[in-house]
């Protein structure tokens, strides 16, 4: 039995007043009792037992997105078949958002009614879920959490009473033979069974979904040549020394052992072919969501904290593969690196419109003698599991494991997008020096600007996903307090860069260097509102007054996500959908329509007003105007006659940041230049215009010899011949 660490009677009580004994078994009226450990209690109609009841999170791990348990009240008679559920509490945010709570727990339908006694003994495999789209993730981690749990109490034998009682017997200890150290080669280790793989092509996937009834779309299934290899998926456990030492290297070894706590370990997954292990998921909420670790009836989803990602193996024998994975199992899963585990693939294909079929392939593994040692020895207590809501939200706060991360890697694998990026940064810090000189050349400056922001929204957004986000802000704010690591930082090269050059601009320029320039949503916003002005669209100028009062509206957004996020990280990262900028930058809009509606909504009303939500709702653009009030130099140049009696940059400004009096607010100042090539047209500045008058007023009054040019040559003719003036003084007579 396993009981999870820092609940000796688990959470049931807790919750159970939450549901009602008909929710669980037709007709039940009571419960009974509360018994063992981890807790389940009878439901009865009269005196007659209908089965149990149990809390999922009570026998197995069930964190979804948000970080924090997801609790179910799961109904299963004595022969093992689920009869009801209940979703008692949860904090996923992708339901409090807008999905129906009730579609969500209504695709868990498909496990009531399902045998899990069979489950458990290894005949039937586990039953899917229906998926929810938008919420894959969620129903996943509910679903399997309600199987494993299930499997885990009938394994216990508490589901039979009076079954008798057990004895210890004595059992076998197995661990990991640090002697065993030798470096190997790839071919050996596919060999002996040390690396274990799956290949399946597209027309083995697409048959499997057909058998089990969930046809895949049409479109895409003629589409593909059945031949295609689907996938070919790697694995193998590195935290054992020879393993890891081939596969990684002595120093990639080295440092991945500095990391692990004692009795940790550490796993490669890799994969080829044209289906990704990854998935999406992580980017969009920190979880793969396509891979699994099963051992004992409890599962594991990676999240991103846990994921290393590596360029290639060390073994010089080995393939090359697109993507290589080393995952780190946390220590509060119970995880026995000696006994047989799986990784569980969920193939996720799309069987029209918004909708997916799931399929899973389980691929075992079982650590080959030859690594370990054995020894005889008295049963002992199994390894407790913590399902506890404290030791959880300690992991998932935990910005990164002990130790060196591997983030040089990183950094050698991104070589052409970290070039890119730094030669995008000079070019941009060359535009702000050479400032004067470029906004003299107006067609030249226009052709700079946009070429730039066309390259930030392309190739820094959309291709890169090198969106800066308030939610960053959030998490540096919480490392400082939480405990600050570089590496944390350092593992997202593009946006560390961007992040450094954000920093060094603020002391310079202000916020505007990233607002006008890097922001690729902000680069979105011009450009269409660009277009819009050349398709005459109408532009709308809010009075100053109105204005002044809409622009501190960003500045209490980014307070309120401020103080939100000390509270909750994961509430702050959810009311952070206030930035449109995951839905249009990082996802290109493949995402639930409230999302894509809000994007539109606020791009549309960029359209009328330039760059609106640059002006009134962005909250990152306040965070950055704070820190920049502390710049040390004050580039954009004015006359004297600016604001009194000139209004020409203040009514001419995209963003309204320059004052009727005529000082400029950089606080608001997305650095456009534009006011700056008003200040050298001497055709449209005033200051200019008047300079210009007098200047051409004195050339037309002054001489040439006075304004010190040489006077033109005229020519004499003398009998008809031309002559120079020295020619005529020298026939002239004595």
């Amino acid at each position: 039995m396993i009981a999870p660490q820092g609940h000796a009677a688990g959470q049931l009580s807790t919750f159970l007043d939450k549901v009602q004994p008909g929710d669980l078994f037709q007709g039940a009226d009571r419960f009974g009792p509360i018994a063992g450990d981890p807790p389940i209690v009878p439901v009865l109609r009269s005196d007659e037992l209908l089965g149990y009841a149990y809390l999922n999170s009570d026998f197995t791990s069930s964190v979804g997105y948000s970080g924090k348990p997801i609790r179910i009240v799961v109904g299963i008679d004595p022969k093992g078949v689920v009869r009801g559920l209940k979703l008692v509490d949860h904090k996923e945010p992708i339901v409090l958002i807008g999905i129906p709570e009730k579609k969500v727990v209504a695709s868990l339908n498909a496990i009531i009614g399902k045998d899990m006694g069979r489950v458990a003994a290894g005949a039937e495999r586990p039953p899917q879920v229906d998926i929810v789209s938008g919420a894959t993730v969620t129903v996943l981690v509910m679903g399997d959490s309600v199987v494993r749990s299930a499997v885990q109490l009938i394994r216990s034998n508490r589901l039979n009473a009076g079954s008798g009682e057990t004895v210890a017997t004595a059992t076998e200890i197995r661990k990991v033979d640090p002697s065993r150290t030798a470096v190997s080669d790839w071919q050996t280790l596919i060999g002996d069974g040390s690396i274990r793989s799956l290949r399946l092509t597209v027309g083995e996937v697409s048959d499997a979904f057909r058998q089990a009834g969930q046809p895949i779309a049409a479109e895409k299934a003629e589409t593909q040549n059945p031949e295609d290899r689907f996938i070919d998926l790697f694995m193998a456990p590195v935290s054992v020394p020879a393993i890891g030492r081939t596969l990684l290297g002595e120093e990639g070894y080295q440092r991945l052992i500095a990391r692990l706590k004692p009795g940790q370990s550490a796993l490669i997954v890799a994969g080829d072919g044209a289906y990704s292990f990854k998935g999406s998921g992580y980017v969009r909420g920190g979880i793969f969501d396509r891979v699994e670790l099963l051992q004992n009836g409890q599962g594991l989803r990676f999240r991103d904290r846990d994921h290393t990602r590596l360029p290639a193996f060390a073994a010089p024998d080995a393939p090359h593969l697109r993507e290589i994975a080393l995952f780190i199992v946390p220590s509060e899963f119970a995880f026995d690196v000696t006994e047989p585990w799986e990784l569980q693939l969920l193939v996720q294909r799309s069987a029209g419109g918004r909708e997916k079929a799931i399929l899973p392939y389980n691929l075992g593994y079982s650590l080959p003698s030859a690594y370990m040692t054995v020894e005889s020895g008295p049963a002992g207590p199994p390894v407790p599991v913590a399902t506890d809501e404290k030791a959880i939200t300690a992991v998932s706060t935990d910005p990164l494991q002990e130790g060196q991360p591997l983030w040089i890697s990183i950094w050698q694998m991104n070589r052409v997008s970290i070039g890119i990026t730094v030669v995008a940064v000079l070019v941009l810090t060359a535009i702000f020096f050479f400032q004067d000189w470029l906004v003299r050349r107006p067609k030249l400056f226009a052709w700079v600007r946009n070429g730039y922001l066309i390259f930030t929204l392309v190739w820094l957004g959309w291709y890169a996903n090198a969106q800066l986000s308030v939610v960053n802000v959030l998490t540096f704010a919480n490392a400082l307090v939480a405990g600050f690591n570089w590496e944390f930082f350092l593992a997202a090269p593009l946006i560390f860069i961007l992040w450094a050059s954000v920093a060094a601009a603020l002391l310079f320029w202000g916020r505007g260097p990233f607002c006008g320039w890097l922001c690729p949503f902000g680069a979105l916003q011009e450009l269409t509102n660009k277009l819009a002005q050349r398709l005459k669209v109408p532009q709308l100028q809010l009075p100053w007054g109105l204005h002044e009062r809409l622009w501190p509206v960003k500045y209490i957004i980014f307070l309120g996500l401020f103080g939100l996020s000390f509270y909750s990280m994961a509430l702050a990262e959810t009311a952070a959908e206030v930035e449109p900028f995951k839905t249009a930058i990082i996802l290109k809009f493949a995402r639930q329509w409230p999302f894509v509606l809000f994007a539109v909504t606020l791009l549309v009303a960029g359209l009328f007003i330039e760059r609106f939500y640059c002006r009134y709702l962005c909250p990152l653009g306040a965070a950055l105007a704070i820190p920049g009030r502390i710049r040390m130099f004050e580039w954009l140049k004015r006359w004297p006659e600016c604001g009194s009696p000139c209004h020409r940059c203040a009514k001419e400004c995209p963003v309204q940041a320059i004052h009727p009096e005529g000082q400029i607010n950089v606080n608001e100042c997305i650095y456009c230049m534009h006011c700056q090539e008003l200040y050298q047209d001497d055709q449209r500045c005033p200051h200019m215009i008047e300079v210009r008058k007098k200047r051409e007023k004195f050339l037309r009054l002054s001489s040439p010899a006075s304004r010190g040019e040489t006077p033109p040559k005229t020519q004499v003719t003398y009998k008809g011949a031309p002559i120079t003036s020295s020619d005529a003084v020298s026939d002239q007579p004595a």
